[in-house]
C-alpha cells in the first residue's frame, strides 16, 4: 500500500468518525432530549415552556442547523490537514 493509498484511507476514516460523532449528538438531541428524556426534562422551564417540549419543537432543530456548520468547519480543517483542494 501506497501513501497515497494510506492518506485516502486515513482521511475516509477521520471523515467517518466525524460524521458518526456528529450524527450521534444530533440523534441524542432530538431523540433522546425530545423522545425518551422527555418527562424528566419537562420539569425544567426554559423561555416559559417545559424544556423536553422546547427540545421536540425547536431544540433539535437548532442543534441539527449548528451541527451542520460544525460539520463544514470540521471538514474543511480535515481537507487543509491532507491538502485537499475541493476547489479545483
Amino acid at each position: 500500500m501506497n501513501d497515497s493509498s494510506k492518506n485516502v484511507d486515513r482521511y475516509w476514516k477521520k471523515n467517518i468518525q466525524i460524521v458518526s460523532i456528529l450524527m450521534f449528538l444530533w440523534f441524542l438531541a432530538s431523540f433522546g432530549f425530545g423522545i425518551i428524556f422527555v418527562n424528566d426534562l419537562d420539569e425544567i422551564s426554559f423561555f416559559g415552556f417545559k424544556l423536553g417540549f422546547w427540545f421536540a419543537q425547536q431544540g433539535s432543530i437548532i442543534i441539527f442547523v449548528a451541527i451542520i456548520f460544525i460539520y463544514i468547519k470540521l471538514m474543511k480543517n480535515l481537507d487543509q490537514e491532507f491538502n485537499k483542494d475541493l476547489d479545483d
